[in-house]
């Protein structure tokens, strides 16, 4: 299906891979689709341009609910927001009564708009506040480094960061907090990369971004909430129904790689020269078993889309797995 590319003003709110993401999506009249991570809406408007659809959003920033219903009135009757996160995605789509849907997107991560708001305190780029609450909600990030104690700052920063230099950074920030509070981004960047140094070269990321990776994470529950949100898609997806999934970094994409990879009814390798081994009936269907990636073309246009991983499957007629400990 040909679809119309919808104009984008700004390279860095660009929507990542979005014709790929149609193309997997195939949104057609009369379907209800779902914006997982509504953000700045540009998969939303892409959907709704693409085909005479409804699309419900969903997003729990309370910047992207504004920016979200500004586009009700545009296309009435079609579009319509849901305020919470997406692993509850069944229970806010059951209150405007929506009990299946034909199609899902997840933009995964931090979104441009707040990656740019220094208020925000998402970005080492220019000074903030230490926040890093997508939903504005709990506490801080400067909360959880000033008060969390060594050995959680370390596993936090490994596990969810994947940095090497985690206890490192973790006694350092127990030293600096000693002597006054940590509240500021630029600062808490400048303590980390002191303590996270690497093998220079042109292409190293900066020495803080594993550790801002880490306590967004952490922060947020994100890898808890797509394991739950994955698993509600399966369950509200029609026969036939599609799920688009953007990830932008190895912890997510993982997560996606092996669900998509049981629920196609092959369990991951137990190791490299092993074969994959049925499970339990599959409930997708992969087009493709490897991740897409952004041209060269998309990477110029958009060098935020530099990590993008994209994979998607087609719902099957069979019921959706039951969680572990219960009856299928």
């Amino acid at each position: 299906m040909s679809v119309g590319m919808p104009a984008i003003t700004n390279a860095s709110h660009a929507p990542v891979l979005l014709e790929s993401v149609l193309v997997a999506l195939a949104p057609r009249d009369d379907e209800v689709m779902t914006d997982a991570t509504f953000g700045v809406g540009g998969y939303s408007r892409a959907l709704l341009e693409a085909a005479r659809c409804t699309v419900w959003a969903i997003d729990r920033d309370p910047d992207a609910l504004v920016r979200a219903e500004a586009m009700v009135g545009a296309y009435r009757g079609r579009f319509g927001v849901l305020d919470g996160s997406f692993a509850n995605m069944e229970s806010l789509l059951a209150r405007v009564g929506v009990s299946a849907i034909d199609g899902v997107a997840f933009d995964l991560g931090v979104s441009s708009p707040q990656l740019d708001d220094s208020a925000r305190g998402f970005s080492f780029q220019v000074d903030g506040p230490l926040d890093m609450r997508m939903s504005r909600q709990g506490p801080t990030a400067a909360d959880f480094v000033n008060t969390a104690d060594e050995t959680t700052l370390a596993n936090v920063i490994f596990r969810y960061g994947e940095e090497r230099n985690a206890r490192r950074i973790a006694r350092a920030i127990v030293r600096r907090r000693a002597e006054r509070p940590i509240s500021r981004t630029l600062d808490f960047a400048g303590l980390v990369a002191a303590n996270a140094r690497g093998k220079p070269g042109p292409q190293r990321i900066h020495p803080a971004t594993r550790t801002f990776q880490a306590l967004r994470i952490y922060l947020n529950d994100e890898l808890d909430e797509l394991r739950r949100g994955l698993a509600a898609a399966e369950r509200l997806l029609r026969v036939g129904g599609r799920i688009v999934v953007v990830a932008f970094h190895s912890l997510e994409d993982r997560i996606v790689k092996d669900f998509l990879t049981e629920r196609s009814g092959r369990a991951p390798r137990p190791g490299r020269h092993q074969p994959a081994v049925a499970t339990r009936p599959a409930t997708f269907v992969q087009p493709a078993r490897k991740a897409l990636r952004p041209t060269e073309v998309e990477l110029e246009r958009n060098p935020r889309a530099r990590s993008a991983r994209l994979r998607s499957a087609v719902r099957t007629s069979s019921p959706a797995w039951a969680p572990v400990g219960t009856s299928s």
